[in-house]
């Protein structure tokens, strides 16, 4: 039988199902699981409940486990220096980091996570001044940690590390504006059980994405294999006359993705899809 060593997906189900409580699944279960997942993360330090004004916006029951939609609205007053994203029940729980840069024009962010349970999902802020905020929704969706990917395993491959940038239609420089970046990328999580070589497919996926405007950053994220297949990040930015939108991601494998876009509107707007 073919043998893998302890990745850190592997690992990360290991530490979290270890604690008794939650391998008994108990009325305390999600509870529990949270403190587990606060201490695993964030040490020590003090969560307070961000009272509306850090929120969440996901399916309350998702239509597919493996591309669960989530939007974190931050208000905007509120500037965070980190937002990391949680989905509690999933085998890697910390599906993404982000870090925001001067070029950032605000903390929310969308994205698409698979979901492996019915759970709660968390987003937490980091202020400027270290304090942690934290929201949560529920979401019932099961199975997508393991689902198969959507596309043709040689299809993916072929248009792997692709990717694709969507600016608004109009922009003026200094003015907050959105992006959406899109990078073709199979992101196997190592749970995924290949049907004809009747063996687990190793896990392979984006594990860091940098955005930056003018030489500036934009944010920078630390991902993982919650983050669906074909990772899609939609965020404000402040763009710069005459400046470009540069993303640079990297895998698990070592490769290396870029994409630079002059900051024209609309650009991205007729590219053909991933």
């Amino acid at each position: 039988m073919t043998r893998y060593p302890l990745s850190g997906p592997l690992m990360g189900l290991l530490v979290v199902l270890s604690t008794p409580a939650l391998a008994a699944g108990d009325a305390t279960d999600d509870a529990v699981r949270w403190d587990v997942l606060h201490d695993m993360y964030f040490k020590d330090r003090p969560i307070e409940d961000a009272g509306g004004r850090i929120r969440i916006d996901a399916p309350a029951r998702a239509h597919d486990a493996a591309l669960v939609p989530v939007r974190v609205e931050v208000e905007p007053s509120l500037r965070l220096k980190t937002l990391s994203l949680l989905v509690d029940k999933n085998p890697v729980p910390l599906a993404a980091t982000f870090r925001f840069g001067p070029a950032s024009a605000g903390s929310g962010i969308e994205t698409r996570v698979r979901v492996n349970e019915y759970t709660n999902v968390h987003a937490v802020g980091e202020t400027q001044d270290g304090r942690l905020l934290m929201t949560e929704a529920y979401v019932k969706a099961a199975g997508g940690c393991s689902a198969p990917a959507v596309k043709d395993p040689q299809e993916a491959m072929a248009r792997l590390g692709r990717i694709k940038v969507k600016l608004p239609e109009t922009m003026t420089p200094g003015s907050p504006a959105m992006a959406q970046v899109l990078i073709s990328h199979p992101n196997s999580s190592g749970l995924q059980f290949d049907q004809v070589s009747r063996t687990y497919i190793p896990a392979h996926y984006v594990q860091s994405i940098a955005v930056r405007v003018g030489g500036q950053t934009v944010l920078e994220a630390d991902t993982d294999i919650s983050i669906s297949e074909d990772p899609n990040l939609r965020f404000s930015f402040v763009p710069v006359e005459g400046g470009s939108l540069e993303v640079v991601a990297h895998d698990t494998k070592g490769a290396t993705f870029t994409r630079t876009v002059p900051l024209t509107a609309g650009s991205g707007k007729n590219e053909p899809a991933l």
